[in-house]
């Protein structure tokens, strides 16, 4: 599978409604580019990928909105809404806050958060210029999963890193 094999092969599995094989999405994975932390700064929307994961549907329970990496020492990883609607850092959900780093995983070097008070790594990979796709991964848990598959919509009009001239987005 090439990247635009890839690219729409995402789009199609996001709009499924019902379960997706987790294979499937590894098949996306491989395919995809990844991507330096500073890439990825600003606020993100985010939607999970209904795997029969046991991490599926318990975010939408906690009104999880999406992520915010301000700086790359400044991750807000569960961004979510209160009652009111109003957006803010579930910190006890998700035992602090984060940050990324540039991490090794399935043998590619590609931006990673990592959870302040948990042994909780999300890997990314650039889809488009506006999507990133993400795997959580954990402490524990075997190399092949199973993994929490999840995606990222770039906020328009939030402020956001972009690339140096010359460099891919």
């Amino acid at each position: 599978m090439d990247v635009l094999e890839a690219r729409a092969r995402f789009q199609e599995l996001r709009e499924r409604d019902g379960s997706i094989d987790p294979l499937e999405l590894d098949e996306i994975w491989a395919a995809l580019e990844t991507v330096r932390p500073e890439h990825i700064l600003g606020e993100w929307k985010g939607g999970e990928f209904r795997t029969g994961h046991p991490l599926n549907g318990m975010l939408a329970k906690a009104g999880w909105y999406g992520k915010t990496f301000t700086t790359v020492h400044d991750v807000k990883p569960l961004m979510c809404r209160d009652a009111t609607g109003e957006l803010y850092s579930h910190r006890e959900l998700g035992k602090g806050e984060a940050s990324l780093w540039t991490v090794e995983f399935r043998g590619e070097t590609t931006a990673t958060m990592i959870y302040d008070g948990q042994p909780v790594f999300d890997h990314f990979k650039r889809v488009d210029d506006t999507t990133l796709m993400g795997i959580m991964n954990a402490k524990g848990v075997p190399a092949e999963g199973p993994f929490y598959y999840f995606f990222l919509e770039r906020v328009p009009g939030a402020p956001h890193e972009s690339p140096r001239a010359g460099e891919d987005a």
